[in-house]
């Protein structure tokens, strides 16, 4: 005679107390698998031969069983001192079928699918399918689709397979109907609108597609609306919010943008700070940094990249400047300081050529100003770049320099080449 004591149906766990005397499990026994393996159910499974089986242990078996994600429905029962495990597998996803889309492809929407675990051959999780849609949805919003919409149905197949089908439909890009920046006293909204990749809808807009809004257009227009500040004096300068609002037909969007400008800044000292290696002289001709200028971070930054370089050229290919302003806000001035950190001396421990073909590796390093096993210089590896490409058979030369595992003074250097078609150029070998 069988003693069912759980059943298991949609997490609902049901007792029966005229079964509650423990027993010694003497054997498992599992039906209903259809494709996943009986060693798979042993292995969730937190029981075992032999040990003497509580009711507890049961409804602990039946947990560990459903945390597999394998079945929609578990029956665990038993027959004198045997456990039998009666299961009903989840389906699994034959086939995925998805139409109506265009604006994103159907590669990147199956990429979203798998990381959701729905992929074909996969087994169906019915709970993830709407977080699923919402997650489609939310692609769309980001290209200014707001009235896209996505369903996903289910088609039963035979032996326990479904057929996932995903309905798509995009509507269209919401347009620009107004920019407001709100806190400009110093520049217009003209003025600061010219900076912005985003316009609201004007004649050309169906030719340029300007006033479909986009999100990530939208963050690099808000960086480089804080660089126009930052480079004209305003250290100070902050967004203070930013709000995006539909209107009534989801098809028309209104941006306001709030910007605190606060005040000018003039430049009261510039310093250096660190190790420069190179001598003071050779460093303040590379200053655009100028005392009594109005700050600019565009200049601040332009100054680091000069000094790092020129530190590369030296041998210190992986120096650090950084050029660290600091404000009296009484005064309306800030003192810029360069902290230079050169690192180590760096040598050039191997010169590689990769994606050549057709010339001879000899032919290559004639043009090489940077030798191996030398103090590496960042002017002679870029030098040799430029020599590569003026061979003339050679279409793209792109160069990268990477630290040796375990030297953080050696580098390799890779010259990425690729040959130009026969009877572009002439044929150096």
């Amino acid at each position: 005679m069988k003693y069912w004591l759980i059943t298991i149906t949609l997490g609902l766990v049901l007792p029966f107390s005229a079964l509650a005397r423990s027993f010694v499990l003497s054997d498992i026994r599992v039906e209903g698998l259809q494709r996943v393996s009986a060693g798979t159910v042993f292995s969730a499974l937190p029981v075992r031969v032999g040990d003497e089986i509580e009711p507890a242990d049961i409804q602990g078996a039946t947990r560990e069983l459903f945390r597999t994600g394998y079945f929609e429905d578990i029956q665990i029962g038993r027959e004198s001192s045997v456990l039998v495990v009666n299961v009903r597998e989840r389906p699994a996803i034959s086939k995925i079928d998805i139409s109506g889309n265009k604006a994103i492809a159907a590669e990147d929407l199956l990429k979203a699918l798998e990381q959701y675990g729905l992929a074909e051959g996969e087994i169906l999780k019915r709970s993830t399918l709407k977080g699923l849609t919402q997650e489609f949805e939310s692609q769309y919003v980001a290209q200014g689709r707001y009235g896209a919409s996505v369903k996903t149905e289910v088609k039963e197949l035979p032996r326990n397979q479904v057929e996932l089908r995903v309905i798509v439909e995009e509507g269209t890009v919401a347009a620009i109907k107004h920019i407001n920046i709100v806190g400009n006293r110093v520049f217009s909204d003209k003025e600061l609108g010219e900076i912005f990749e985003l316009k609201t809808t004007g004649w050309l807009s169906w030719l340029r597609s300007d006033d479909k809004y986009s999100r990530e257009k939208l963050t690099g227009d808000l960086e480089r609306l804080e660089s126009h500040y930052l480079n004209r004096g305003y250290l100070d300068f902050q967004i203070d919010s930013t709000q995006v609002s539909l209107g009534p037909d989801r098809k028309s969007v209104f941006i306001t943008i709030n910007v605190i400008e606060g005040d000018v800044y003039t430049v009261s000292e510039v310093e250096l700070a660190g190790d420069p290696i190179v001598s003071e002289e050779e460093i303040q001709r590379l200053l655009l940094v100028r005392e009594g200028q109005i700050f600019s971070q565009e200049r601040v930054t332009t100054t680091s990249d000069y000094i790092s370089k020129r530190l590369g050229n030296k041998g210190y290919v992986f120096a650090e400047v950084s050029g660290i302003p600091e404000a009296n806000k009484e005064e309306n001035t800030v003192k810029i300081t360069f902290f230079i950190d050169p690192g180590k001396p760096t040598y050039v421990r191997r010169i590689t050529f990769r994606g050549n073909t057709r010339t001879a590796d000899e032919v290559l390093r004639r043009e090489l100003r940077q030798m191996e096993s030398a103090l590496a210089s960042s002017a002679r590896i870029e030098q040799a770049k430029t020599r590569l490409e003026r061979l003339g058979y050679l279409k793209v030369v792109k160069v990268e320099t990477a630290k040796v595992a375990g030297n953080s003074d050696r580098i390799d250097v890779d010259y990425m080449v690729e040959g130009q078609p026969s009877g572009s150029g002439g044929a150096g070998r």
